[in-house]
């Protein structure tokens, strides 16, 4: 089965890893058909192991292992991508507005629906947030920098991990097919 692991935290900081040390890692526990999209710590890999929860479970610890610090890893398979991009909430005028971009926000678990109104309330007129079972996805109507949302505030309802990646990103990730 092929899968995209998204891994937190990567390129970001202190925290520099060569593309090529990251598949060696992933080769290294059995994985194939090893590739990187972009440098922030997404990869694509086959595996026979089915239960994405152990995958997690594995790349967390052989990179703890390999690198000298935890890294969250988020496993989806590409049939799981393309949904996130399909069900794109927000109007195709606002993802196409240059001056906005979107993220999507990916969770360990699905979130219930009851979060959406505790959500309401960073809603800003340059911020827009809806969730859609483990991903939330975060229109910004403007640079991400000026946001006016507080991440901290945002963590105690969304209860980590998570990793975020632009729209971009993800619409690179969704040129994956399944094997």
């Amino acid at each position: 089965m092929r899968y995209v692991a998204l891994l937190a935290g990567i390129n970001v900081g202190k925290r520099r890893v060569k593309m090529e040390q990251l598949r060696s890692l992933l080769e290294e526990i059995g994985f194939t058909n090893v590739q990187s999209v972009i440098a922030s710590g997404n990869l694509l890999f086959d595996s026979d192991e089915a239960d994405k929860q152990r995958l997690e479970a594995i790349l967390e610890q052989h990179l703890h292992k390999g690198l000298g610090y935890r890294v969250d890893t988020f496993v989806r398979t590409p049939k799981e991508i393309a949904t996130v991009l399909r069900k794109q909430p927000f109007a195709a005028a606002e993802v196409d507005n240059p001056k906005h971009s979107v993220h999507v926000i990916f969770l360990r678990n699905k979130l219930p629906k009851s979060i959406q109104p505790k959500l309401h309330r960073f809603t800003t007129e340059m911020d827009e947030f809806h969730l859609q079972g483990s991903e939330l996805y975060w229109l910004c109507r403007g640079k991400i920098t000026e946001t006016l949302v507080s991440w901290p505030e945002m963590g105690k309802i969304i209860a980590p991990p998570s990793t975020m990646r632009n729209l971009n990103t993800v619409r690179k990730l969704g040129q994956v097919r399944e094997s």
